[in-house]
């Protein structure tokens, strides 16, 4: 699958531990390094602002997708070239993944495991078939993992689905699980969607 297009999920809060925001500028920069397209929240703060920032200094092309009330509370991202204002956040979250050939998620709170458990979910059917990348710095993601693997061991998922998503633990590591990621179907989806019982 050629991979043109890089959607990346990520938290805006400004209250953040140092290492989360060099995690997200630094993964700007490589996404923008390996002549990849951006598509994000389209905010100027948090880890959002600062993915956006290291991708625009290194001449990468951003694309900022913001619903119009969100305008008044996380102000768009002033140096983007393209900022898209969108009625609402279904219309944000549909046109982010549409966009995408994979997707990226840094550490974030509830809007980033929404947008990333949607992709995930998505791509179990069979409707997203892109590499899905979990960006695990400082081990943020941790208690999902295990969280997932969890869920596994109780059947509510299969664990074929825990193969949909890569964790890598630096942002210098994600083209490559991006390349690496084994090709999904729609056709294997739709085989592996329901948890059956064992034989």
């Amino acid at each position: 699958m050629s991979i043109k297009c890089v959607t990346v999920y990520a938290a805006s809060s400004q209250a953040l531990e140092r290492l989360y925001i060099e995690a997200a500028e630094r993964l700007g920069r490589v996404l923008a390094e390996a002549g990849l397209r951006i598509v994000y929240g389209g905010g100027s703060t948090g880890l959002m602002g600062a993915m956006a920032d290291g991708a625009i200094a290194t001449g990468g092309e951003v694309h900022g997708i913001i619903p119009e009330f969100l305008t008044r509370v996380e102000h768009g991202h002033q140096r983007l070239r393209q900022l898209e204002i969108v009625a609402d956040m279904r219309i944000r979250k549909a046109r982010m993944l549409e966009e995408a050939d994979a997707v990226v998620a840094l550490p974030g709170g509830c809007g980033t495991f929404e947008e990333l458990f949607e992709a995930l979910t998505l791509k179990r059917l069979g409707q997203f078939l892109g590499p899905i990348i979990l960006v695990n710095t400082g081990g943020y993601y941790d208690g999902l993992i295990e969280f997932l693997d969890h869920s596994v061991r109780q059947r509510f998922m299969n664990r074929t689905h825990l193969e949909l998503l890569q964790t890598v633990s630096h942002p210098d590591q994600v083209v490559e699980a991006m390349r690496a990621a084994v090709a999904w179907s729609p056709g294997e989806a739709l085989e592996t969607a329901s948890v059956k019982p064992s034989p």
